[in-house]
C-alpha cells in the first residue's frame, strides 16, 4: 500500500504531467495506491481574487501556517474540494486511471477536532493567544471507507478538509493529513511528492533521517519543509514503514522512489 502526497507545486490548479500520471499508472497495477493533495498556493490566489486577503502565522517552533477565518474555509473547501480535486480525477480518468475525488469530509474520511486558540509569534517576537478560526486537529481517519474503495478497484484522491465535532468544515495540513491516512491504512510507503529532490542540509540531500531525530532538525531546514519531515516522522510513529520526501518534477517520480534511487527516507 502507498500513499502519495502531492504538494501545491504538483497539482497547481488541478493538473498532473504525463510523468506522474504515467508512474500512478504503471504503479497501480501491481499496488493499491491512494492520493492526497495539497494546493494552498491556489486557495490563496482565489481568496484574493474574491477580496479575502489571507492571513498567515508563525508558531512558537516557527512554523508558518493559514489562519483560517469562515470566509477563508469556505474558500478553502471550494478550491481544495472544487477545482484542484475535480481536476486531478479528470486527469486520471482521461488516463485511464479509475480515479475518485473527495474531501475529508465526505464519509467522515477525517475527523478532527477544532482548535479553539492557537499561540503564535507576533511582529514583535512575543507570543500571543488567538481565536483558533476553523483549523482543525486530526483525531480521526475513516480506514474502511477508504479501504471499500481501494478494495473496490477506485485510486481515492483526498483534499484535506476534515469534518469537525460540530459538523463544521475544517482546515487540516495537507502533510499531516497524508500522514494520518498513510498511518490509517498501514502503509508500506508514504510519498511526499515536491518541488525539490529531498531534504537539504548545508546544501547538501541528506539520504536518511532518523524519525526521533527530526526535531533537532527542525533549526536546519528550510521554511515548508520542516512540515514535511514532521508529519514523516508522525507517520513512521503511527506504524508507516518508510517516508520519502522527492521530486514530482523529474521522470519516473514514483518507481525512482521504490527502486530507492532518489528521496530523502525517513525512518
Amino acid at each position: 500500500m502507498i500513499v502519495i502526497k502531492m504538494g501545491g507545486d504538483i497539482v497547481g490548479s488541478g493538473s498532473l504531467s504525463p510523468a506522474i500520471i504515467d508512474d500512478i499508472k504503471k504503479v497501480s497495477e501491481e499496488q493499491k495506491i491512494a492520493l492526497v493533495h495539497g494546493g494552498g498556493d491556489e486557495v490563496t490566489r482565489i481568496a484574493e481574487k474574491l477580496g479575502v486577503p489571507q492571513t498567515f502565522v508563525i508558531s512558537p517552533e516557527g512554523i508558518r501556517s493559514r489562519y483560517t477565518g469562515r470566509e477563508t474555509a469556505v474558500i478553502y473547501a471550494m478550491v481544495m474540494a472544487g477545482m484542484i480535486n475535480k481536476g486531478l480525477v479528470v486527469a486520471l480518468q482521461k488516463a485511464g486511471i479509475n480515479a475518485v475525488g473527495f474531501s475529508g469530509v465526505d464519509g467522515a474520511a477525517i475527523r478532527a477536532e477544532r482548535k479553539k486558540r492557537l499561540i503564535i509569534i507576533d511582529e514583535n517576537k512575543r507570543k500571543r493567544i488567538i481565536d483558533g478560526g476553523y483549523t482543525g486537529k486530526i483525531t480521526s481517519v475513516n480506514s474502511e471507507f477508504l479501504f471499500l474503495l481501494i478494495n473496490g478497484g477506485y485510486i481515492p484522491i483526498l483534499s484535506p478538509i476534515a469534518l469537525g465535532d460540530e459538523a463544521e468544515i475544517l482546515n487540516v495540513d495537507g502533510d499531516r493529513a497524508a500522514a494520518y491516512v498513510a498511518g490509517a491504512l498501514g502503509a508500506d510507503l508514504l510519498l511526499f511528492l515536491t518541488d525539490v529532490q529531498g531534504v537539504y542540509l548545508d546544501n547538501t540531500i541528506v539520504k536518511k533521517i532518523d524519525a526521533d531525530k527530526v526535531s533537532e532538525l527542525l533549526p536546519r531546514i528550510g521554511q515548508g519543509m520542516e512540515k514535511k519531515i514532521l508529519a514523516a516522522s508522525e507517520a513512521i510513529k503511527l506504524g508507516v514503514k518508510r517516508a520519502v520526501i522527492s521530486s514530482g518534477f523529474i521522470d519516473h517520480p514514483v518507481t525512482s522512489v521504490l527502486s530507492r534511487e532518489l528521496g530523502t527516507v525517513i525512518f
